[in-house]
C-alpha cells in the first residue's frame, strides 16, 4: 500500500508541500479498506513521505533526510557501545566523500566564501580552548567550504555524518583537540586559495586521519 500510493505522488507528479487525495479519495481509487490506507500513511510520515496536518488533510512532505540521519546516528551510537568500530566506519566514509569534494571545489569557491573561511579559521584560532565553540566552527567551515558545489542533498548529507560523528565523539572524553585542528583546517584552506586540489585531498586526508587517530587512542583508553 505504501509503494501504491507513493507510486501516485510520482505519476501525478506532486512536489513537497502539495496536497493527497483525501482518505475516502484513496480508498476509492486504490480498491482498499480505510484502514489500510492510514496505515500507509502513519508509515509514510514516519519517513517524511507525506505529512499529516489534523483538520486540513494529507500533503506531500518535505522529503527531509531527518529520519536517514537519525536511524544514522542510532546505528553508530549502538555499534559503538557494543564494542564496534562503527564510529571509525563512518569517519571513513564522510573523509572518502569530502576528500573527493575538495578536488570538485577547488577554483570554484566565490571570493565572498574564501573571505568567510579566512574568518572562520581565525574564530577557530580564537576559540581554542572552547571545544564547544570551536564545534560550531568547524561544522560552518565544511558548509561553507562546499557550498559552492549548490548541492542540497549534499549538504544534509554532509549534516548527517557530522550529526552522527559528534554525538558518539562527544561521548568519548572530548576527542577534540582545538589548538591543533584549527591548524588542519588552516591548511585546507591555503591549498583551497592557491588552486592546488592534490594539496587540498592531502590536506583533508590529514585532517581526517588527526580525527581517527586521536578516536582510536581516546576509545582504547576508555
Amino acid at each position: 500500500m505504501q509503494g501504491r500510493i507513493k507510486r501516485l505522488i510520482i505519476d501525478e507528479n506532486l512536489e513537497p508541500g502539495a496536497p493527497l487525495p483525501t482518505e475516502v479519495e484513496l480508498v476509492q481509487r486504490l480498491g482498499v479498506s480505510r484502514n489500510s490506507v492510514r496505515e500507509a500513511l502513519k508509515a509514510l510520515q514516519a519517513v517524511g513521505i507525506v505529512e499529516v496536518r489534523h483538520g486540513f488533510g494529507t500533503f506531500v512532505g518535505s522529503m527531509s533526510l531527518e529520519p536517514f540521519v537519525e536511524a544514522l546516528t542510532f546505528r553508530t551510537v549502538l555499534g559503538q557501545r557494543q564494542g564496534r568500530q562503527s564510529l571509525l566506519e563512518l569517519l571513513e566514509l564522510r573523509e572518502a566523500v569530502e576528500a573527493g569534494l575538495v578536488r570538485r571545489v577547488v577554483g570554484r569557491i566565490p571570493e565572498d566564501d574564501l573571505t568567510r573561511l579566512r574568518h572562520l579559521v581565525g574564530v577557530m584560532r580564537q576559540d581554542a580552548e572552547s571545544p564547544e565553540g570551536h564545534a560550531r566552527t568547524d561544522r560552518e567551515f565544511h558548509v561553507t567550504l562546499y557550498q559552492a558545489l549548490d548541492n542540497p542533498l549534499l549538504s544534509e548529507v554532509l549534516d548527517a555524518f557530522w550529526d552522527a560523528l559528534h554525538q558518539v565523539s562527544g561521548d568519548l572524553a572530548q576527542p577534540h583537540r582545538p589548538s591543533e585542528t584549527w591548524r588542519e583546517h588552516q591548511e585546507i584552506l591555503k591549498a583551497v586559495r592557491a588552486g592546488d586540489a592534490s594539496r587540498a585531498e592531502d590536506a583533508v586526508r590529514r585532517h581526517f586521519d588527526d580525527i581517527r587517530a586521536r578516536l582510536t587512542r581516546t576509545a582504547a583508553a576508555g
